[in-house]
């Protein structure tokens, strides 16, 4: 695992955590993005990003602006999260921006990177989806249908059938859970997967029997 740092277009330092595939087999070229929920941060997702690099895929993980190591924004200013207006939340899409071209600069095309989020990691990634018809799959773990003004109604409704998209969310979590029906009703192709339990985000595939894995297969076979 290498740790990666690179700027965003106003200025603000992301920090990742970055895993070559093996470079061989079926998975040869493709990647996957990690996006975390709040307050968490890019560890949230090692065991999945680990998985997933074992089997072939190159990962990288970030430090969303505001947490985490992800703290310099331009000129030297601190970054905290607990402070951020609901605009800086929304500003996290420029991190997403140039995570992207991070990994396309390393020679991944964008029809081979899939986007793994939870909670407003799962709204930006569904944001960043429709506006980019090329990514070819999208995991939401407990998205929302406005998370501090990070919409996913609209980038839904722009998703092409040929992107791929899972939503999931548990009955202990109502908000998210009844997002998670909406967006399916926007977007009839999507996969959902409601639990009766498990928590939000991330703890889902902590919590809930057999998810992991496939989540983990899901991924496999959805970024061809």
């Amino acid at each position: 695992m290498e740790r990666i740092t690179f700027l965003t277009d106003d200025g603000v330092t992301v920090v990742g955590d970055y895993q070559e595939g093996n470079g061989q087999g079926a998975h040869a070229g493709k990647a996957a993005l990690f996006l975390h929920m709040m307050p968490a941060a890019r560890e949230s997702w090692r065991p999945l990003a680990d998985r997933l690099a074992g089997d072939g895929f190159a990962t990288l993980a970030i430090d969303l602006r505001g947490h985490g190591e992800s703290t310099v924004g331009p000129h030297g200013t601190v970054l905290d999260r607990n402070a951020f207006s609901d605009k800086q939340h929304q500003e996290k899409s420029r991190d997403v921006d140039a995570a992207v071209r991070w990994l396309m600069e390393k020679g991944f095309v964008l029809t081979k990177i899939a986007l793994v989020g939870a909670s407003i990691g799962a709204n930006l990634a569904i944001a960043y989806a429709g506006g980019h018809e090329g990514i070819p799959a999208v995991v939401a773990l407990s998205p929302g249908l406005d998370y501090h003004g990070v919409l996913t109604e609209p980038s839904a409704a722009a998703m092409p059938r040929t992107q791929k998209l899972l939503l999931a969310a548990s009955a202990e979590d109502a908000y998210s859970l009844s997002s998670v029906f909406r967006l399916a009703q926007i977007k009839e192709d999507a996969e959902v997967q409601a639990q009766v339990d498990g928590g939000h985000g991330t703890k889902l595939l902590e919590q809930v029997p057999g998810f992991f894995d496939y989540v983990l297969y899901w991924i496999e076979n959805n970024v061809r």
